[in-house]
C-alpha cells in the first residue's frame, strides 16, 4: 500500500448497546469528529488529509503551507483577514496568524492555540491576544487566531486536566508578555490601526515663505462710527412674523404618522390585571431621554423603559411564534449575498434550515458550503444578512444540536437583537406610545429573554423626597 495511514470506523458499538445509548445525535457526534480532525490538520499542513462521512467527502486537504491549510479548512474569506508574526526568544518560539480588527465577531471566532503540536485552551493567553485590540473593535467581540508555541517540554505540564486540553507553563507571565508584544507588533506592522483622514476640501493655500519678497500688510475693514454701547432700536429686536408657525410642523407630523408601522403587531399576550391598570393609568405623553430611555407618567410614579430592550422583548415573542408556526414573511433581496460556512457550521446550518425558513430566510445551496441569501424576514431591510445568519448559526452551535426548543429561542433572540431599535434613534410620541403598548402585551414586561431588566418605576414618594 502507499505510504500513509487510513482509519475506517464502521458500526461503532454495534454489539455494546449500553455504550451506544450514551451517544448523542449523528450531527453532534460528527461535529465532534470534525473538531478533532481540524485540530490535527492545522498542526500538520505538510500532510494530506481526507475525511469522509457515510460516503460523503467532508474534507480533502492536500499538502500545503500553513496559511493555505487554514484557508482550506475555514474558507477563502479568512485569507485576507490574517496577519502573520514570528518571534524567537530563549524562553519560547511563537509564530502564527492573528485576525485583523474588521474580522472580529461576537460569536464563532476561530481561535486556536497549539503547543509543540498539541491543541490547548488557555484563557490567560487569550487575554494577551485580545489586549492589543481593545480600542480597535467593539467590546465583546473576538478576532480569530492560529498561534503555535514551541517550548522546552520540561517547562510545561500537560497532566492538569483529564482531556489534556489545558497546559501549565513554568514561565507563564513571561510567555504572556512575549505573546502580547508579538501580536501588537503584527497589528502595527501591517498598518491596521485606523487612520484619520482630515477633510482637505476648501483648505487655504499657504504660500511658501520668500524672505526677499515684501509682503503687503493685511488691511482690516471696519466701521469707525460703530458703538456697541449705543441703544439698539427696538425695531431691530423684533423677530420676523411667526403667525404661520403651524406650517413648520406640518411635515413633521406627516412623517410621524407615516412611521406608525415601525413596531410590529405582536398580538395579544397574557396581561395581568395590574398591567392592564398600568396601561390605562399611564399618560399619553412620553419623553425620550438621550435616545435611550422612554419616560412616561403612571399612577404610582414615573416609569422608565429601556427602548432597545423593550423592542427586543417584543420582537423575540413575535419571531418565536413565527418559527414555531413557520409563518414568517419573506422579503426578496435585489442582490443576493453569499454566506460561507465551515464544516461544523454547515452541519448546524443544515439542521436549523427549516427554522430559518420559518423566520423568513430563503437560502440556496451553491455547493462547497456556500449559500446564497435570496430573501430575509420582512422588516429587516438595512441589516447585514450575512453577519446576522452567521451570528444565528454560532448561537445555535452554543446551544447544542439536540435541544430544538432552546435552538428556536436562540434564533428568535439573535434575530430580535439584530432588528431591535438601536440606542440613539429618536422616536416620536406616537412611536413611543406604540412601543409601550406593544411591550405590555408581552408575556413578560419586566425582563428580556436573557434576563436584562426592561423597566423601572420611581415612586411618587421618592420623587417628593428628592425635591423635599
Amino acid at each position: 500500500m502507499p505510504c500513509g495511514e487510513q482509519l475506517c470506523i464502521e458500526n461503532l458499538f454495534y454489539n455494546i448497546p449500553a455504550r451506544r445509548k450514551f451517544l448523542k445525535s449523528n450531527a453532534t457526534e460528527l461535529n465532534n469528529i470534525i473538531t478533532a480532525f481540524e485540530r490535527i490538520a492545522l498542526v500538520y499542513p505538510d500532510i494530506a488529509f481526507t475525511l469522509r462521512s457515510n460516503g460523503t467527502e467532508v474534507f480533502n486537504l492536500p499538502s500545503v503551507v500553513l496559511k493555505q491549510r487554514i484557508v482550506d479548512v475555514f474558507g477563502k474569506r479568512i485569507s485576507q483577514d490574517l496577519l502573520s508574526f514570528n518571534v524567537e526568544t530563549s524562553i519560547c518560539k511563537i509564530h502564527g496568524f492573528v485576525g485583523k480588527p474588521e474580522s472580529a465577531r461576537k460569536k464563532g471566532a476561530h481561535q486556536y492555540f497549539f503547543v509543540n503540536g498539541r491543541y490547548m485552551k488557555h484563557p490567560y493567553f487569550n487575554k494577551a491576544v485580545m489586549q492589543p485590540f481593545e480600542r480597535l473593535m467593539p467590546q465583546g467581540e473576538q478576532v480569530p487566531y492560529f498561534i503555535y508555541f514551541e517550548v522546552n517540554p520540561e517547562d510545561i505540564d500537560v497532566n492538569i486536566h483529564p482531556t489534556k486540553t489545558e497546559i501549565k507553563f513554568e514561565n507563564e507571565q513571561a510567555v504572556w508578555q512575549i505573546l502580547s508584544a508579538a501580536v501588537r507588533e503584527a497589528v502595527g506592522l501591517f498598518n491596521d490601526v485606523p487612520t484619520i483622514d482630515f477633510d482637505t476640501e476648501g483648505r487655504p493655500d499657504i504660500p511658501v515663505y520668500n524672505p526677499n519678497e515684501n509682503a503687503p500688510a493685511p488691511k482690516v475693514n471696519y466701521n469707525p462710527h460703530y458703538n456697541p454701547f449705543d441703544d439698539t432700536p427696538q425695531a431691530a429686536l423684533q423677530t420676523k412674523n411667526n403667525s404661520r408657525w403651524e406650517d413648520l410642523y406640518a411635515s413633521l407630523k406627516a412623517d410621524e404618522e407615516a412611521d406608525l408601522g415601525l413596531f410590529p403587531d405582536v398580538g395579544s399576550g397574557g396581561q395581568s390585571g395590574e398591567t392592564e391598570r398600568m396601561i390605562e393609568d399611564k399618560s399619553p405623553a412620553h419623553y425620550q431621554y438621550k435616545g435611550r430611555y422612554v419616560m412616561t407618567a403612571v399612577k404610582s410614579g414615573l416609569m422608565v423603559i429601556d427602548q432597545h430592550r423593550a423592542h427586543v422583548r417584543i420582537l423575540f415573542e413575535q419571531y418565536l411564534r413565527q418559527v414555531s408556526q413557520r409563518s414568517g414573511a419573506s422579503q426578496k433581496v435585489l442582490f443576493p449575498e453569499v454566506v460561507q460556512f465551515t464544516a461544523t457550521e454547515d452541519l448546524m446550518a443544515q439542521k436549523i434550515m427549516p427554522d430559518l425558513q420559518g423566520l423568513g430566510f430563503e437560502l440556496t445551496d451553491l455547493g462547497a458550503r456556500n449559500y446564497a441569501v435570496n430573501a430575509i424576514p420582512a422588516g429587516l431591510e438595512g441589516i447585514n444578512p450575512v453577519a446576522m445568519i452567521r451570528d444565528m448559526v454560532a448561537t445555535a452551535m452554543e446551544k447544542g444540536a439536540g435541544l430544538h426548543d432552546e435552538i428556536n429561542e436562540a434564533l428568535a433572540l439573535s434575530l430580535a437583537r439584530n432588528a431591535a431599535l438601536p440606542y440613539g434613534q429618536v422616536l416620536g410620541n406616537d412611536e413611543m406610545e406604540s412601543l409601550v403598548n406593544a411591550l405590555f402585551t408581552c408575556q413578560n414586561v419586566n425582563y428580556t429573554p436573557n434576563g436584562q431588566k426592561i423597566l423601572a418605576i420611581m415612586a411618587q414618594t421618592d420623587l417628593e423626597k428628592l425635591l423635599g
